[in-house]
């Protein structure tokens, strides 16, 4: 199981202030709605720590996130995303949809990250229940909103770097 303990995730970001002119696109699913409204709020809360803008995108379902991203990150939306967070929560039921909507997800989110200039960041919970769920959004296990935008953040500043060829 992981283990926010045993990262260095949340430890302090060094260059974030030339991240200053970044945009963090949010796109969050219906679906479970008091979850991924707690996902969003600690995407939210991270990212303006740091002075960061986001944008948050609202989606049918999982499945539906990964052709968001690829629509925004193509088609000229006015403002270009530094990053994007992919928020969703997939609870198992009793059929295998469960397993077919969080593999879907994932690939989506997976060839985006071959195929775009800029990180797809996955803020997705797979949990069998809503009790896993909420331990992941302040509870036992962390806070999954808060670590998917430092993640976005270091990603951000990883690309920013390779782009100007110092990586």
């Amino acid at each position: 199981m992981a283990d926010i303990a045993n990262s260095k995730l949340l430890q302090e970001i060094e260059g974030i202030q030339q991240l200053k002119d970044a945009l963090v696109v949010l796109v969050k699913t219906e679906w479970n709605a008091a979850i991924i409204d707690e996902l969003e709020s600690g995407c939210r809360k991270m990212l303006e720590g740091y002075g960061i803008a986001s944008k948050t995108i609202v989606v049918p379902g999982a499945i539906e996130i990964p052709f968001a991203i690829k629509q925004y990150a193509t088609c000229g939306s006015p403002a270009a995303a530094t990053a994007f967070i992919a928020l969703a929560c997939v609870i198992r039921g009793g059929t295998p949809h469960f397993d077919y909507v969080c593999q879907s997800v994932t690939d989506g989110i997976t060839q985006l990250n071959l195929l775009l200039e800029v990180p797809v960041i996955f803020g997705v919970l797979t949990v069998d229940n809503e009790q896993q769920a909420r331990e992941r959004i302040g509870g036992i296990h962390g806070h999954k909103g808060e670590e998917a935008a430092v993640t976005a953040l270091k990603m951000m500043l990883l690309n920013k770097e390779f782009k100007e060829g110092k990586q």
